[in-house]
């Protein structure tokens, strides 16, 4: 199924219709700048948790679905600006509605990723705000919590994971430890595609991959070589397209 845009004033939705009906129902808050609210979505009873990340992405429980709400936020020297807004170059330039058609597509190529639900776009004159919503993954963890307990076999399948995003062209600018995921069945998953691009085989598969041996180094500097060399040991060996 197609995704599905909808707008009232200056805010603009792309979801998806098999996981959210329409985004103007009474128990969802007002469709708009509420939604970018944490507080609109607590008074309706809607919170389930929260997740650490600059944007206290929230845990939402709609109609027996669970979903999470990432809001956009910037970091670094831009925040000291303002964390909230970005630069309004057109609808379809905007980081949320990038980020959900990527998403959506990876999800439709069987890819190991959190079902998109929808992106939200609320513009301000000449900047905007914008929130990511997408299918919660029960009972998983991130990569950086299971570093310690990670066995040789189940890292390989990390690196297996990397390689099947990898062929499928995907660079991802973010590849750390807190952006991989493992179930309670022990499956891999990637998160968090802002930013990220469809692209042609290059030097930044490598940049990916050294960026993820960072990462591991700030989580856990004990058990960081061991860890690269069994997914990298994953990566190599999966064959190619699988």
């Amino acid at each position: 199924m197609p995704l599905s845009t909808h707008h009232h004033r200056e805010s603009y939705i792309l979801y998806d219709r098999a996981r959210l009906s329409h985004p103007e129902q009474p128990i969802l808050p007002p469709f708009g700048e509420a939604w970018l609210d944490p507080q609109a979505w607590v008074q309706r009873g809607l919170v389930t948790g929260t997740a650490p990340g600059r944007g206290a992405s929230q845990f939402l429980s709609v109609d027996g679905n669970d979903w999470v709400l990432r809001p956009y936020r910037r970091g670094g020297m831009a925040a000291k600006i303002s964390r909230m807004d970005y630069l309004w170059r057109g609808l379809e330039n905007t980081r949320a509605f990038e980020e959900m058609r990527l998403t959506h597509y990876l999800f439709k190529q069987n890819l190991p990723v959190p079902a998109p639900v929808a992106a939200l776009v609320v513009k301000h004159r000449m900047t905007y705000h914008a929130a990511l919503m997408t299918e919660r993954l029960p009972d998983s963890q991130a990569l950086a919590e299971r570093l310690t307990d990670m066995t040789p076999e189940l890292l390989a399948d990390v690196g297996a994971t990397i390689r099947r995003f990898h062929d499928a062209g995907l660079d991802h600018v973010d590849l750390n430890a807190r952006n991989l995921l493992v179930d309670a069945n022990d499956r891999i998953w990637l998160i968090d595609f802002d930013r990220c691009r469809l692209r042609t085989p290059g030097r930044w598969q490598e940049a990916n991959l050294a960026r993820l041996k960072r990462s591991l180094f700030r989580f856990s500097p004990a058990t960081a070589e061991h860890a690269f060399a069994a997914i990298m040991n994953g990566y190599r060996h999966i064959p190619s397209g699988s």
